[in-house]
């Protein structure tokens, strides 16, 4: 019996020192993907606000660096407005692909952090009854990505994370001068989501 109970608690040891090891993370969150209305040249975009989901990776270089890799997915509807064409919908499709180095206090259970880094927004036109303008292309905009939040640790293996997301990017055109603003824009991600560490 003793030696059961001494195998036991060896196994438990063992299995917590190996938690506390634990060097990446993987996370699945939904996002709002919130954008402001962009104004130049002439030309007027607004988005509708819509709900995505944001998947990343993260590996700890320090138990408070790290480095992760996002993608993100969500659809909304752009309306451009100009002099001659004064309501224009195309139904889009964002996808980010970005890389960014991550930053992390740790506070018992609580786990503040701050990020920054690049990437890419992909924006791609749905040709489909919500979109009035078939004469179009797919953008690719490079920018700057930003933002901070909070895990919560559940347990070794599982956080909770609440965070925004910041992305600067140029604002799409979709390959039509007559939607050309010219103009950077903030894409506003708060996202809540689940995190497993392994």
């Amino acid at each position: 019996m003793k030696k059961t109970m001494l195998l036991g608690a060896l196994m438990l040891m063992a299995s917590l020192g190996y938690a506390q090891e634990s060097r990446q993370d993987i996370s699945l969150s939904a996002i709002g993907i919130l954008t402001p209305q962009v104004n130049g040249n002439a030309v007027q975009l607004n988005t509708t606000k819509t709900v995505g989901f944001l998947a990343s990776y993260r590996y700890m270089l320090t138990p408070r660096s790290a480095l992760e890799l996002n993608y993100s997915f969500g659809q909304y509807s752009s309306k451009y407005s100009t002099s001659f064409l004064p309501n224009v919908r195309i139904h889009t499709r964002q996808q980010e692909i970005t890389g960014a180095y991550v930053y992390t206090l740790n506070f018992r259970n609580f786990n503040p952090f701050v990020e920054a880094g690049v990437g890419g927004l992909l924006f791609t036109p749905i040709r489909d009854y919500r979109t009035t303008n078939f004469d179009t292309r797919q953008n690719t905009n490079i920018g700057a990505l930003f933002g901070g939040g909070l895990a919560y640790e559940l347990s070794p293996s599982w956080d909770v994370r609440v965070q925004y997301r910041g992305f600067v990017v140029k604002a799409p055109d979709f390959g039509l001068a007559n939607f050309k603003t010219n103009r950077w824009e903030v894409v506003s991600m708060p996202t809540i989501g689940m995190a497993y560490h392994f």
